[in-house]
């Protein structure tokens, strides 16, 4: 998955404003106690990245 098809979904499920502060500021065990942005900066591949954001704040089928 390209960074820029993460984000949109990001955007699309969080809208546009608080999908940034969700990747910024909310720390996810399953990321290794990482955030959305730490995890993708230190290597995380965005489709593993976009599959944790999906577990954990039940995102619907549809948009996953």
């Amino acid at each position: 998955m390209r960074l820029t098809v993460f984000w949109q979904r990001m955007a699309d499920h969080f809208g546009p404003g608080y999908a940034d502060t969700f990747a910024r500021d909310h720390v996810m065990t399953e990321l290794g106690e990482r955030t959305v942005n730490e995890a993708l900066d230190s290597g995380w591949a965005a489709k593993d990245v976009w599959r944790v954001v999906c577990t954990v704040m039940d995102v619907p089928g549809e948009k996953r």
